[in-house]
This record gives structure tokens, C-alpha cells and sequence, in this order.
């Protein structure tokens, strides 16, 4: 029996390398990243004037920066303040470069990632592999070198690269790759966040191996909704296909069932609980989307939990995976670090 167990620590260790191995080569995201992204508490809201709170602006991404620090987020591991679709103006300047929107980004992005860094927090923005972004602002289609240049001279730190009107398949994978290969031209240290399987997968069974050699996470599925059923969709639709998706992820590279909504106005406490502890089992990127400056003293308990995010920052990189369905009941495990080798963590059901 202890031969037995000797003999699967190996086998667990040697496919963590493996994964490892095969991993996009920038030394980045070790563990799944943590930080706070804009995208499904404040959409694409850009009229500051009437309602400059919720406004996709300067102000919301300092203002975020600033809680994070004064209320221990940072501590506690996010790390990443993240601006999604909508920051951009309607068009490109007078040298085919990326803007932000004058107005609501008066200081430009540059100054904005100055001001993140100083507070020991990190800058993450965003673009489309396409000529439009999902929202309709400038892509990155046949500018993806230029762009990556751009992004690196303006300090940023975390790109999330969208897959809206790429045209065909085949443009949509040239982009990932082109973009990936174009912000490690830079040399600066830019994580790297594609959306390439979930806009494959209708049409096309995508290929993890790749995707892993180019990007550091990846989205699989529909957007999170802050509402129960967007979570157990994304729970379901992991379950369904873990064969498939559980094994690639690891160190360098994860699967990325999208945004914690805790904070917000549509879960219930122990649905709260149960994404919390889902996204830790899954060793899935932890980004908040959420008023960090307005959140329940007992929402905030959950997402700074010390040993919730122990599990999902533990180092082998191991993604959980279900191991039985019954009735309202879910049981998954998820293999740990221990001491000097893996160890499997006992199955944890959470009602559902």
C-alpha cells in the first residue's frame, strides 16, 4: 500500500510538470492570478455625468485601487485592478495607436498604471482579437504588434483578449497567437487572458495543448451572470467536460470559469459560499467583479478567506475535479501540495 501511494505521488507530480512544461513560456501566473476586473458589476457605462460612480472612468479604477489597499485586498492576494471593454476612444490617434477616451480617462493610461504601481497593485486592461471589440470600439485586428507595444510602454501588466468579429476560425486562432508572441516580443511581464476556446468551441473542439503554449487563462464559457443559475451553468458545464479540461490546467496556464459576483445583489449566502469554494477547488483565476467600496463586512470575510484562497494559490496547481452527483449533493477533490509531494485532499460536498 505505501508502495502504491509512493507510486501515485510521482505519477500526480510527473503530469504537474508535464503541464507545466507545455505551458506559454513567459513565467507568469503560477498560481491562478487574483485581482478585481470592472466588467459585470459596471458593463460599459460611459455617461459620467449622469451617474460618474458606476462610470467606466479614471476616477472608478483609482478609486478601486485605493480600497483595495486600505482594506486588505492586496494582503490578501488580489493583485490586478483591471479595466475591461469600453475604455477606449471611438477611434485610433493620428499613428494608428490605441486611445483612452479623453474624457473619461483624462490623464491618459500610462499615468493610471503609475498611480495603480504605486500602491503596490498591478494594471490589467483589455482588447479584441478582432476589428471590433464586443462593444464596438477599436480591436486589435492587424495591429496586434503595434498594440502590444502600446500596452507595454504604458506599464500595463495583464491583457484580456477578446474573440468578437474575428471573422473565421482560422483568423480568430492566427490573433491569439500573433498577440501572444507580440506582448513577449515586448519584454516586459504582460499576463496574457483569451478568450480563444470559448469562441472556438460551437464550431470546433479546441485544442488545449496550443492554447496552453499561448495564453496563461483561458474562458470556456458564457459570461457570469450575478445570479444562481449563470453559476451552476458554469458548474454544470465544467462537470460535463472536465475530461477534457482539468488535466491541461496547471502552473503557468488555467481554465477560467469567469468573474466572483460575490458582493453583489443576486446570490444568496451559501450560494455566495459555494462559488467561492468552487473557484479555489478549480484552481480557477480569482477576479472580483464587484463595488469593493460598498461590500458587506460578511462578503468580504468570504473573499479574503486565508484558507479559501490557500487552496486555490496551492503551488502544484491541480485543478479539482466532481467525482459523484447526487441529488443536491456534489462531491470534488482536489489534489494539494504536501511537504515534499502531493496529497489528495478529502472530497468536500457543498450543497447545490
Amino acid at each position: 500500500m505505501a508502495a502504491a501511494r509512493r507510486a501515485l505521488r510521482w505519477a500526480l507530480a510527473a503530469a504537474a510538470a508535464l503541464a507545466a512544461a507545455l505551458a506559454l513560456d513567459n513565467g507568469l501566473a503560477r498560481t491562478p492570478p487574483m485581482g478585481w476586473l470592472h466588467w459585470e458589476r459596471f458593463l460599459c457605462g460611459t455617461d459620467c455625468a449622469a451617474d460618474p460612480r458606476r462610470c467606466v472612468s479614471e476616477r472608478l479604477f483609482v478609486e478601486m485601487a485605493d480600497v483595495m489597499v486600505a482594506e486588505g485586498w492586496r494582503d490578501a492576494g488580489y493583485e490586478f485592478v483591471c479595466i475591461d471593454d469600453c475604455w477606449m476612444a471611438p477611434t485610433r490617434d493620428e499613428r494608428g495607436r490605441l486611445q483612452a477616451d479623453p474624457k473619461r480617462f483624462p490623464s491618459g493610461i500610462r499615468r493610471l498604471a503609475d498611480y495603480v504601481h504605486s500602491k503596490g497593485l498591478k494594471l490589467g486592461i483589455y482588447s479584441d482579437v478582432g476589428n471590433k471589440t464586443c462593444a464596438g470600439f477599436p480591436g486589435s485586428y492587424n495591429h496586434y504588434d503595434l498594440d502590444a507595444q502600446t500596452f507595454a510602454s504604458w506599464g500595463v501588466d495583464l491583457l484580456k483578449f477578446d474573440g468578437c468579429n474575428s471573422g473565421t476560425l482560422e483568423l480568430l486562432a492566427e490573433g491569439y497567437r500573433r498577440m501572444s508572441l507580440a506582448l513577449n516580443k515586448t519584454g516586459r511581464s504582460i499576463v496574457y487572458s483569451c478568450e480563444w476556446p470559448f469562441y472556438l468551441r460551437p464550431l470546433q473542439q479546441p485544442n488545449y495543448t496550443e492554447i496552453k503554449q499561448y495564453c496563461n487563462h483561458w474562458r470556456n464559457f458564457f459570461d457570469v451572470y450575478d445570479s444562481w443559475s449563470s453559476i451552476k451553468s458554469i458548474l454544470d458545464w465544467t462537470a460535463i467536460h472536465q475530461d477534457s479540461i482539468v488535466k491541461i490546467a496547471g502552473p503557468g496556464g488555467w481554465n477560467d470559469p469567469d468573474m466572483l459576483v460575490i458582493g453583489n445583489f443576486g446570490l444568496s449566502w451559501d450560494q455566495a459560499v459555494t462559488q467561492m469554494a468552487m473557484w479555489a477547488i478549480m484552481a480557477a483565476p480569482l477576479f472580483m467583479s464587484n463595488d469593493l467600496r460598498h461590500i458587506s463586512p460578511e462578503a468580504k470575510w468570504l473573499l479574503q478567506n486565508k484558507e479559501t484562497i490557500a487552496i486555490n494559490q496551492d503551488p502544484l496547481g491541480k485543478q479539482g475535479y466532481q467525482i459523484t452527483k447526487i441529488y443536491f449533493l456534489l462531491g470534488r477533490t482536489r489534489t494539494l501540495s504536501c511537504g515534499s509531494g502531493p496529497c489528495l485532499a478529502k472530497p468536500m460536498p457543498w450543497q447545490c
